[in-house]
């Protein structure tokens, strides 16, 4: 009598099982090479390799242009037979080319297991198993999901997590933050009890540059959440669909709206063909998936821009957004602490540099920090709160403005950003005397 077990592929453990599978039968390939590792009896040594097989290309464009690509055989559609266990299992990969799925256009497939009822169990311990394989392969990093149709998909492989001291804010700004987000995730009951929707919302604004995105990365991996990447502006992004992916987002996931301005600066201009221009979702039905009834609750959203005063206040009202942050130009405070983090003690080491006196260069950045907070200050790109930000007139309501125009319609940008600082450290590593002689060009230029 036998048993069959059907893994849609719409279910998460059916690209579990076919990764698993492959990772299964390379095992079992290297089995078979190495002697000492062949197993004993006549069905052990059984190990029938796939001979139907489909490629996943995993590619990778990194920040310096360069190209990373694998290429990962899985089982492809047809019949194949495994050996799990000493247990023979049958493998039926089906594609059904009629049925499809609208919002990815890939056809609907299903995998099915056939073995002895006996030997049912199997079945259990074999998903069990592609599961831990899949968990691994995360495991101490971070997922970023973007929209795929109405489904959310890992966007590249994992990140390695990033901690939240690698994020050089204002001085108890992330502290503010990260305990914040505690007492949230430690209150589902209290909220419960008074009847209270349990999600937060969270606005980080300030000029580009100020760590916004790096924090929101930092803080998921500070509490071992994901993050799901939500472009408003994406073409055919309609508010049902909004709605339904902020519903259904992925478990211990946190949610975040970039450049939320960009996609409602022209939303005061409507037609009756288009709705809004310049954004593919109505407001109302932003707004609506914020804090609707058909939001969806243990929700935590980050919202970002460079520019706070272009929100509207319906948008960052309490209950949509229950704490917003600036994130400025940077203070003294941050930075010092990137100085001592590049050219400070133990900062040297592993410099690329041949000849590298350690010694000599500690003695260097110390002796060289004051100068550098000195010149920026005499420069002006160091405010003491960071607040500084790009004056302009407040009822400026069109789209962001470079530098460059900044400046062509009289205002001023006085300050300087910790991404430009990074900038400047990382092209002088193991150069105090570099970073500050390349002030003026790197950091000046244009302002």
């Amino acid at each position: 009598m036998l048993v069959t077990l059907e893994i849609p592929s719409k279910d998460k453990s059916y690209h579990w099982f076919l990764n698993w599978m492959a990772y299964h039968q390379e095992v079992q390939a290297m089995q078979k090479k190495d002697a000492t590792l062949k197993p004993k009896g006549l069905l052990a040594r059984f190990k029938p390799g796939s001979r139907h097989l489909a490629v996943e290309t995993r590619y990778v464009q990194h920040d310096n242009g360069s190209v990373s690509t694998h290429f990962l055989l899985v089982p492809g559609p047809g019949n194949h037979i495994l050996n799990y266990k000493n247990t023979l299992i049958s493998v039926e990969r089906a594609r059904d080319g009629k049925i499809m799925d609208l919002s990815t256009g890939t056809p609907f497939e299903t995998v099915l297991l056939k073995t002895l009822y006996r030997d049912r169990s199997v079945f259990t311990e074999l998903l069990a198993e592609a599961q831990d394989l899949a968990l691994q392969q995360t495991q101490g990093k971070t997922v970023i999901y973007t929209a795929w149709g109405t489904e959310w998909r890992p966007f590249g492989p994992p990140r390695r997590k990033r901690t939240v001291e690698s994020v050089v804010l204002d001085k108890g700004v992330k502290e503010k933050i990260v305990e914040d987000v505690s007492n949230f995730l430690k209150s589902g009951s209290w909220y419960t009890d008074r009847g209270i929707p349990y999600r937060r919302g969270y606005l980080l604004y300030g000029p580009p540059g100020s760590g916004k995105t790096s924090f929101i990365q930092a803080l998921a991996a500070e509490f071992d959440y994901n993050i799901c990447v939500l472009n408003l502006s994406e073409r055919g992004l309609t508010d049902d669909r909004l709605n339904h992916l902020i519903t259904n987002m992925p478990d211990r996931s946190i949610i975040l709206l970039e450049d939320v301005d960009a996609a409602f600066s022209n939303r005061r201009v409507q037609t009756d063909e288009h709705g809004y221009r310049g954004a593919n979702v109505t407001f109302s039905g932003l707004l609506n998936a914020l804090d609707g009834v058909a939001s969806s609750e243990e929700r935590i959203v980050f919202l970002t821009t460079n520019w706070r005063g272009r929100l509207d206040h319906a948008l960052i009202r309490p209950g949509r957004v229950d704490l917003s942050v600036e994130l400025g130009w940077a203070t003294r405070y941050q930075v010092e602490t990137m100085w001592e983090r590049f050219y400070g003690d133990g900062a040297f080491e592993g410099v690329p540099v041949d000849g590298l006196d350690v010694e000599a260069k500690i003695r260097e950045g110390k002796e060289l920090k004051p100068v550098f907070i000195n010149r920026l200050k005499e420069l002006g790109l160091l405010p003491e709160d960071g607040k500084s930000h790009v004056q302009i007139s407040p009822e400026d309501t069109g789209p962001v403005p470079t530098e460059e125009e900044i400046r062509e319609r009289g205002g001023r940008v006085n300050g300087v950003s910790t991404a430009q600082l990074q900038g400047l450290f990382v092209f002088n590593k193991g150069d105090p005397q570099g970073a500050l002689r390349g002030l003026d060009e790197f950091m000046v230029e244009g302002k």
